[in-house]
């Protein structure tokens, strides 16, 4: 019964690899160069027990200084090509393994970029890190200390077991006796390995995504006096980050010295053997010192073999993660053809029903138009479906039902970044990256240059404020923007949102950060941004869509009302209620 568990345990780690080898193939030149340097390696490692076994027999033994000095100078010349040889093997092997997780780091993050939302919303950022950072890192020791040092490790063993079945077999069988038990204890220690480095990337994995969430919301963590709490949480992750590796540490702490009792009892084996034959005069004593040499050689790489396959473990382990990702078809189809260079603007939404997950539908049955250069407003309640539908406009999410067309054409036909290009979206929970504040607003796009930026913020009210700031406009906001306050970040992405001078402008909460006095300046920027524009804004403070075209009112995913704020207010329905709870 456990047999045929263990087969079906390596044929992944056999098609993981075939997979990883895949990536070589434009390098396929410098693979064949360090597989032929890894020969080069295995043909020399008996030589040096040959030399000293010769040096031994015809000018030790036998008193010639000439011949000595000759003999040890090929010896060391011997060795100066093993350690050149080995140069450019660990460069070689090295360069190919950075070079290959360099592809497949820029495929995986090009790949986590092509995601849809839906993907995010469910999975650990902290763990999407330890996937694109040390998982790739990871990967790149199956070539620098993996499957090209597996295969000269064992062309070393082939070579010198060849050479000691050729010279004496009797002596050779004997130094091999031991070899048996080693095997088994090889096999027995990678399979226990490979399941306690899996645990060990798993807790890896757990302890980021702790990092990462706790780093970002600590802020949070210090104002609800959690610190204590959060440490004692720490403190589990930790600890069983901790017992996953010393269960990998166990595993070694057996078998290392399982190897180093094999070897002193082969040596110990050819010693006894050997002074007898040697007594008996069948062999000389330089046969008997190269034997030892040739064990020494031998069980180093085997002693090695079993590192490196905890290593090449590791990688297949890596492997499969981030493969794992990659084979993640979490995509909203962009199978469009259409690149328009420009919209117009028109926004149709037919009977369209939309659910996260499942049938628990978040929006039902909505319907609206939304003419070129409109601006349409949406309120509600927390909950009610209004983020929903700019998620859906910009094909962040696939609806599930119904129709949605911007200028006659179903969006879906729409290649999605030709459409996104087209679009600008204003949030209430601003990001700012760790850059310049030039570059937050161009999001590093050439065709945007300085003066459009700095005529922007003049428009905007903001060149006075970014003018203050040490450096100006190459002034760095830090993380998230840190070194600037709520309405400053705010400001500045209404000002990177006007500069992409989008078709469709959409305002998500955007001024909820804004206090009254930048509100204003806000509000007089907002109309010359919305002029000639397509504007959906959503908004909870009604202020904000009183002078709307129209504005929909939105309850539990389904349109309630709908028309301008002075028809709304005639009406005396749930817009009217919402007006007199803020005003009142």
């Amino acid at each position: 019964m456990e047999a045929p568990s263990a087969n079906t345990e390596q044929k992944p780690d056999i098609g993981i690899l075939a997979r990883v080898l895949k990536y070589v193939t434009p390098y396929r030149r410098t693979f064949i160069i360090t597989g032929l340097l890894t020969l080069v390696l295995a043909a020399l490692s008996p030589l040096r027990p040959m030399l000293i076994q010769y040096a031994f027999d015809n000018y030790i033994v036998i008193p010639d200084p000439k011949g000595l000095l000759i003999i040890t100078l090929i010896t060391i010349g011997v060795l100066l090509v093993e350690a050149l040889t080995y140069y450019f093997y660990t460069y070689s092997a090295n360069w190919l393994g950075q070079t290959v997780i360099s592809d497949l780091r820029q495929e995986l993050y090009a790949h986590i970029n092509s995601m849809r939302l839906r993907y995010f919303d469910r999975t650990p950022i902290g763990t999407l890190v330890t996937r694109v950072i040390s998982d790739i890192e990871t990967i790149a020791d199956i070539f620098a200390n993996g499957i090209l040092v597996i295969f000269s490790d064992l062309l070393k063993v082939v070579a010198v077991v060849a050479v000691m079945l050729y010279i004496d077999w009797k002596l050779a069988l004997i130094s091999l006796s031991t070899i048996p038990v080693l095997l088994a204890a090889t096999w027995v220690f990678k399979n226990g390995i490979k399941s306690s480095f899996e645990d060990v990337r798993t807790q890896v994995s757990r302890l980021n995504a702790f990092l990462q969430e706790h780093i970002t919301g600590m802020h949070l963590v210090q104002v609800f006096n959690r610190e204590k709490r959060e440490m004692e949480h720490f403190k589990e992750i930790n600890a069983l980050h901790r017992d996953a590796h010393i269960r990998s540490v166990w595993y070694f702490s057996i078998f290392l010295p399982v190897v180093e009792i094999l070897s002193a009892v082969s040596i110990g084996l050819v010693v006894w053997w050997g002074a007898h034959q040697v007594l008996a005069s069948e062999v000389t004593v330089g046969h008997l010192v190269a034997y030892i040499l040739y064990i020494h050689i031998l069980f180093r790489p085997i002693r090695e073999l079993a590192d490196k396959f905890n290593t090449l473990q590791m990688g297949m382990v890596s492997s499969e993660r981030v493969f794992k990702v990659l084979d993640t078809e979490e995509f909203v189809a962009d199978t469009g053809t259409m690149a328009p260079k420009e919209l117009r603007g028109d926004i149709s939404f037919d009977h369209v029903w939309f659910a996260y997950m499942g049938e628990d539908f978040v929006l039902k049955d909505i319907s609206f138009n939304v003419k070129a250069g409109e601006t349409l407003a949406f309120v509600g309640a927390t909950g009610s479906g209004k983020t929903s539908i700019i998620n859906l406009l910009g094909r962040f999410y696939e609806f599930n039902k119904g129709n949605i067309t911007i200028d006659g054409t179903d969006i879906r036909q729409y290649r999605q970044e030709a459409l996104r290009q087209q679009m600008a979206v204003v949030l209430q929970d601003v990001f700012l990256f760790s850059d310049t504040i030039h570059n937050n607003i161009t999001l590093r796009n050439p065709a945007i240059g300085r003066e459009t930026v700095v005529q922007a913020a003049k428009d905007f009210g903001i060149h006075d404020f970014i003018s203050r700031l040490p450096g100006g406009y190459d002034y760095n906001v830090m993380e998230r923007g840190a070194m600037l306050s709520v309405g400053q970040r705010q400001l500045i992405s209404f000002v990177r949102a006007y500069v992409h001078n989008p078709s469709i402008l959409i305002l998500d909460e955007a001024t909820s950060s804004i206090d009254t006095e930048s509100e204003a300046i806000i509000q007089r920027a907002l109309d010359k941004l919305t002029e000639g524009r397509t504007s959906i804004v959503i908004a909870h403070r009604l202020a904000t869509v009183q002078k709307a075209d129209r504005i929909i009112v939105l309850r539990q995913g389904r349109i309630l009302e709908t028309g301008t704020h002075d028809e709304l207010l005639r009406n005396d329905g749930h817009y009217r209620t919402l007006f007199e709870l803020q005003y009142n």
